[in-house]
């Protein structure tokens, strides 16, 4: 898949913000920690990429009703959904340079169309020393969940179908969408806001 840039700049891929907030201490920490086992850039993001996606639990894997949204929190509590894990995967990378960008894909939020659609967001990751975008899924694998680090063939969680309308955006987006931000911050029941508030488009 060509992926498009939505900045031509990669500085637009390393700004802080409120969801993105990489110069907190344990951000910084985390991001420290991971560095110091890693003997090169692609190290450092896969294990930074392994560590969001076994680490911090997907909140519907768990049946939590907690809603996470900024990385900070999403750290502390250990726990999101892919709208908050992708804001986490965000910030340790930014905070060491790495540019890393939001990318989408609309899904059926069970196995058929009849039971509708929502937005599932994922992460792209330049690296330098590929010169190229990379998109990595930090979900979280489960039964039938299979994403892995790779530079040759993306390993996302989720291969769109298009018999059955997925769609597979192609944008790598500077910020998070803010529907899927609106969405984190209007409900208060993680397990009602899967089932019944997940955006359903960009």
């Amino acid at each position: 898949m060509m992926l498009i840039c939505e900045s031509n700049s990669l500085e637009d891929y390393l700004v802080e913000s409120e969801e993105v907030d990489f110069s907190h201490s344990s951000i910084k920490d985390k991001a420290a920690e991971i560095s110091s086992v890693s003997a090169s850039e692609e190290e450092f993001v896969q294990k930074a990429y392994e560590f969001v996606r076994d680490e911090i639990s997907h909140s519907w894997d768990i049946q939590s009703t907690k809603i996470t949204c900024k990385a900070s929190e999403v750290l502390y509590f250990q726990e999101g959904i892919c709208y908050a894990k992708s804001n986490l995967l965000c910030a340790i990378l930014r905070s060491k340079g790495i540019p890393t960008g939001f990318c989408y894909q609309k899904l059926t939020i069970g196995d058929t169309p009849d039971t509708g659609y929502c937005i599932h967001a994922l992460n792209a990751v330049f690296l330098k020393s590929q010169q190229k975008w990379i998109r990595l899924d930090a979900r979280g694998n489960k039964n039938g969940v299979h994403a892995e680090f790779s530079l040759d063939e993306e390993r996302l969680a989720f291969v769109v179908r298009e018999e059955y309308n997925e769609v597979d955006y192609a944008i790598i987006y500077k910020n998070p969408n803010a529907k899927t931000i609106n969405t984190l911050k209007q409900n208060t029941d993680c397990i009602h806001m899967y089932l019944l508030g997940l955006p359903a488009q960009l």
